[in-house]
C-alpha cells in the first residue's frame, strides 16, 4: 500500500506498539523472537499477523492493566495523587496504588504515550543469555535482542500507533483551530511532556514576538529619512530589544516552571526524565542507591577504552581526512608557470619541477573537467569516508555503552 493509504488505516483497537519484520523474514526467526518475548516478558500479549499482499509479517503488542500498573512501577512513571493525600505528583508504587488519581479507571489512568512508553522499555530491555545465537548473529550476554535485531535488519519497524479518536479530537480543537490557545494538557497528554512543552515555548515565543514587531514597524514609520534620525532610531530599538529580551527569558522560566510543576516534572531528577539507554551492558548488581537491580560497567574500564580505543581511532580518522584534503589542495592551488613567470625575472626564476596540478594544466588536449579532477577526487573520497566514520562512530558508540 501506498504511504498516503497506510495514513487512512485505523489501528486494531488492542495494539499499542507495532513491530514489523521484512518480507524474506522465515519462521524461525519469527518463533525464536516470539518465545524470547513471551518468555522475557510474560507481561506482554503478542498477536502475530500476516499482510496477505505485502506478505510481511508484524507482531501486535499490548499488555493488561495490571502489567501496565507493574510496569509503571517498575519505571518510577510519575502520577498525581488524590487531593486527601497530599496531591501533587509522585513515582507510582503498586503497594500504595489506592493514592493515585483515575486509579480505578482502566480507560484514563494511563494515557496513550505512557502505556507505549512502557511497552517499549520492556521490548528495548528484553536481554539475551550467555552464548544465544540467532542464524550468524551471536550475541553477547546481556546485551538487548531488539536493538540489536533492528540494527540488522531482522526487525522492519518498532513504532507506536496513533488513535484516531484522540487524533481527530487534536485535529480540530488544535490544527484546525483559529486564534484559540493550543490544547496543551491535549498534547501532553498524548504525546508526551517533551512535544508538550516544545508547543508551549513555541507559542509563547511567537506571541512575544508581537511587541517588537509592532515597536518597530511605528518606529520606522515615524523615522525621518536624515542619517541622524534613523541612527537614533536604531539605538531606541535596539535598547527596546535589550529589555524585551531580558523580560521574555524571565517571563518563559516562571511559564515553564508552572508547566513543570502541572506535569509532573519540575522536581524530578534529570537522570529521572532520560531513559535508561538499551545498548548498555555490564554484569548485573543491586544498586546501593535504589536497591534495585541494574547493570554496572566500572568506571576505569570505560576510561581505559577511551584512551587506548577512542581517542587513537578518532586521531587517525581526522589526521587522515586533513592529510588527504591537504594532498588536494595541493593539487588544486599548485603555482602555475605562466604566474610564477610575473613574479621574477625569466633570468632569475628557477626552473621548479612541474607539480601535478601544473601537468595538468599544461596539457591543453585535456577536457576541461579533468583539470577538476582534485576536486572530484576530495568530493568522492569525502563522501566515501563518511560513510566509514559513521559505522566507526557507531562502533565506538556502541562500545561505549559497556
Amino acid at each position: 500500500m501506498s504511504h498516503k493509504a497506510w495514513m487512512k488505516t485505523v489501528p486494531t483497537e488492542n495494539c499499542d506498539v507495532l513491530m514489523t519484520f521484512p518480507d524474506t523474514t522465515d519462521d524461525h526467526t519469527l518463533l525464536w523472537l516470539l518465545n524470547h518475548i513471551r518468555l522475557g516478558i510474560p507481561e506482554l500479549i503478542v498477536q502475530v499477523r500476516h499482510h496477505k499482499h505485502t506478505r510481511a509479517y508484524a507482531f501486535f503488542v499490548t499488555a493488561t492493566y495490571e502489567s501496565l500498573l507493574r510496569g509503571a512501577d517498575e519505571i518510577g512513571l510519575r502520577k498525581p495523587v488524590k487531593a486527601e493525600f497530599g496531591g501533587g505528583m509522585r513515582s507510582f508504587s503498586c503497594e500504595e496504588d489506592y493514592i493515585y488519581e483515575n486509579i480505578e479507571n482502566e480507560l484514563y489512568f494511563f494515557t496513550s504515550q505512557e502505556r507505549q512508553n512502557i511497552i517499549r522499555y520492556w521490548l528495548e530491555n528484553l536481554r539475551a543469555k550467555q552464548g544465544e545465537s540467532l542464524h550468524n548473529i551471536h550475541f553477547l550476554e546481556g546485551q538487548p535482542i531488539i536493538p540489536e535485531l533492528a540494527a540488522r535488519g531482522v526487525i522492519q519497524q518498532v513504532f507506536p500507533l496513533h488513535e484516531q479518536r484522540i487524533l481527530k479530537r487534536l485535529m480540530k480543537s488544535w490544527v484546525q483551530a483559529i486564534c484559540e490557545a493550543q490544547p496543551l494538557d491535549e498534547i501532553c497528554d498524548y504525546f508526551g511532556v517533551k512535544i508538550a512543552m516544545y508547543f508551549a515555548w513555541l507559542g509563547f515565543y511567537t506571541s512575544a514576538m508581537v511587541y517588537p514587531a509592532v515597536f518597530g514597524s511605528i518606529l520606522y514609520t515615524f523615522t525621518e529619512s536624515d542619517q541622524t534620525s534613523q541612527d537614533i532610531c536604531c539605538v531606541v530599538f535596539a535598547i527596546f530589544n535589550v529589555i524585551w529580551a531580558t523580560l521574555f527569558l524571565e517571563e518563559w522560566k516562571r511559564r515553564g516552571a508552572e508547566f513543570a510543576y502541572k506535569w509532573g516534572t519540575l522536581d524530578t531528577p534529570a537522570e529521572s526524565i532520560e531513559e535508561p539507554r538499551p545498548q548498555f551492558r555490564g554484569i548485573k548488581r543491586i544498586s546501593p542507591v535504589t536497591s534495585a537491580e541494574e547493570f554496572y560497567y566500572p568506571p576505569w574500564k570505560r576510561l581505559l577504552f577511551q584512551c587506548l580505543v577512542s581517542l587513537p581511532v578518532c586521531l587517525a580518522c581526522l589526521s587522515f581526512v586533513f592529510l588527504l584534503m591537504l594532498g588536494c589542495f595541493q593539487l588544486q592551488v599548485g603555482p602555475h608557470p605562466a604566474r610564477a613567470g610575473l613574479l621574477a625575472p625569466p633570468a632569475l626564476t628557477p626552473s621548479p619541477s612541474p607539480s601535478p596540478q601544473e601537468f595538468v594544466l599544461s596539457v591543453q588536449e585535456l577536457p576541461r573537467i579533468l583539470r577538476f579532477l582534485p576536486k572530484i577526487v576530495l568530493a568522492i573520497i569525502v563522501t566515501t569516508c563518511d560513510e566509514v566514520y559513521k559505522k566507526i562512530a557507531y562502533w565506538l558508540n556502541d562500545m561505549g555503552a559497556w
